[in-house]
């Protein structure tokens, strides 16, 4: 099976904090050093060395709605997954864009067929517009593969909210099964914010190397309905 490039890629979860953002921040997921493009849930994978990937995402969510848009390069850069996320949030004519480093490090099971690895994820983010305290995001990011076709992966982790600095814990469960070569389903339940979150969507390769991701989501007790589309191009250095 393909290795799994769902780096969520951690701090794209973590919002500016006007009064839509907490349920933009679950409701547009987009954890920055984790899960390929843009689904809560990060695999404990890496890039291969020599290699870079970029992924980006737009989504909406909510009746005001809140839109988002993210990109985020990444490369690996000798044992570690250094990247650079980038956020738009709008909603009601207020605007807001964040943007942060990021370091993803395998440090169990490296290799695309381990039956079991783990990973440590973790960034930091900036509120460009209002400045302030910056956020963070940190991520235990573990993957087991029980088939060539099933992989499960689990997270547990914390977010500091840019601005307050507030903490606030992060954690989910998904599983990613693939019908072919081009084809996973996904389909994952994560809570960020204090918000429960449920998500299911698919990846669609258009090349080994390029591929579109869709999913839909409900959050919260009101079962909050949102969208995401989002594009991964992975490439080499050489």
């Amino acid at each position: 099976m393909k290795k799994n490039r769902r780096r969520t890629t951690t701090i794209r979860r973590l919002r500016p904090q006007p009064a839509w953002l907490p349920a933009a921040a679950c409701l547009l997921a987009g954890a920055a050093a984790q899960a390929a493009g843009h689904f809560d849930v990060d695999d404990a994978g890496m890039l291969d060395p020599g290699q870079c990937q970029y992924e980006a995402w737009w989504g909406r969510t909510g009746t005001e709605p809140v839109n988002g848009l993210h990109i985020g390069p990444s490369c690996r850069v000798g044992p570690v997954e250094l990247g650079l996320g980038a956020d738009r949030l709008s909603a009601q004519g207020v605007h807001s864009v964040i943007a942060g480093p990021q370091l993803k490090w395998n440090f169990h099971g490296p290799a695309a067929d381990a039956p079991l690895s783990a990973a440590l994820s973790l960034g930091a983010v900036f509120d460009l517009r209002r400045g302030g305290r910056a956020g963070g995001q940190l991520v235990l990011p573990v993957t087991w593969r029980p088939a060539d076709s099933l992989q499960v992966h689990a997270n547990l982790g914390a977010d500091w909210a840019t601005g307050t600095g507030a903490r606030t814990p992060r954690g989910g469960l998904a599983a990613e099964w693939a019908l072919d070569e081009k084809v996973s389903l996904i389909a994952e339940r994560s809570r960020a914010s204090g918000v429960w979150t449920s998500r299911v969507g698919g990846r669609f390769s258009l090349t080994p190397l390029v591929s579109v991701d869709v999913s839909a989501s409900r959050t919260g007790p009101g079962g909050v309905r949102g969208f995401v589309v989002g594009l991964n191009h992975e490439f080499g250095l050489k």
